[in-house]
């Protein structure tokens, strides 16, 4: 699936006649709903190779303390699936976007930001940020290598990586898996 956020707020709200309805679901201190319409087309319809659906997604969000509405917000989002209209519900493909987004929140770009402070890093410049990037996920695969062959001498991306030395790195990278 592939996703434009940030949609213009003037989306006519017609199109939100909601196939389906998550309900209000309270989480992280806010009350949330998601709200899911999708039309069904062929791909030479939608200019697309493989587009068998466009899929449009409102969120209503709610921030709340101690019992009171602070903030109040609406997003639209418009996704593409290759999936047949016929082959999935409305449910399962709101299931799949929640879990797509969790996948990016809370495992990569988790990992990556709290083990590897990516968040934090001041190295701007597109070729300075892509190498970076490119070191960082080296850093996770080697982890992730050493943990699976159960060498790791550290459970944790941190504790690993103060004990591990550039020497040691590149006798990983040589071995391979």
């Amino acid at each position: 699936m592939e996703s434009w956020n940030g949609l213009n707020p003037s989306c006519p709200k017609l199109f939100f006649s909601h196939e389906y309805d998550s309900g209000w679901n309270k989480n992280h201190g806010r009350l949330e709903r998601w709200r899911l319409q999708r039309v069904s087309v062929d791909p030479e319809q939608a200019g697309l190779t493989g587009c068998w659906q466009f899929i449009g997604v409102r969120r209503d969000r709610q921030k709340i303390r101690r019992g009171k509405v602070l903030e109040v917000s609406e997003e639209y989002s418009l996704y593409t699936s290759s999936l047949v209209q016929e082959e999935t519900t409305a449910g399962q493909l709101a299931h799949y976007i929640r879990g797509h987004w969790g996948a990016c929140e809370s495992g990569a770009h988790y990992r990556r930001d709290v083990s590897l402070g990516e968040d934090a890093s001041q190295i701007s410049g597109p070729n300075a940020a892509q190498a970076m990037a490119t070191l960082r996920n080296l850093v996770l695969g080697l982890f992730e290598l050493q943990r699976d062959k159960e060498t790791a001498n550290a459970p944790y991306v941190p504790g690993w990586r103060r004990k591990m030395t550039a020497s040691a790195a590149l006798q990983l990278i040589k071995k391979g898996p």
